[in-house]
């Protein structure tokens, strides 16, 4: 399945999800011959660029196995994104999360640790 941006004789514009193969479909407005017309883009900003933020630190490989056993590549590119997540927090610190220490993260505390400067 793919997704055409259409136009008709009339200059309606419109989408459609279907297969390749499957003929065009009439304007839905006024029932004209309709033809493709190239797509939009966006650039930045976006979902996508949201998707492609580097994750933080907390959800890389803490194990061994984590790495696959210190599959060489695999740990470079881990380096690669750790390095590309903490340029992104230097420039967007509002990204970085609480970096305080934490003083205590067990019995009342286990679910919503003490940090510093919380006394």
């Amino acid at each position: 399945m793919a997704i055409y941006d259409l136009r008709c004789e009339s200059g309606h514009r419109f989408e459609v999800v279907q297969s390749f193969t499957a003929p065009l479909p009439r304007c839905p407005e006024c029932g004209a011959v309709t033809r493709k017309v190239p797509s939009t883009f966006g650039i930045g900003g976006g979902a996508a660029a949201r998707a492609a933020l580097p994750p933080p630190a907390e959800m890389m490989p803490q194990t061994w196995r984590g790495t696959y056993g210190g599959d060489r590549e695999y740990v470079a590119a881990l380096r690669r994104t750790a390095e590309a997540r903490r340029s992104l927090e230097e420039r967007h610190p509002e990204l970085a999360g609480d970096r305080r220490p934490v003083l205590a993260h067990e019995g009342r505390y286990e679910r919503s640790p003490l940090r510093a400067g919380d006394c």
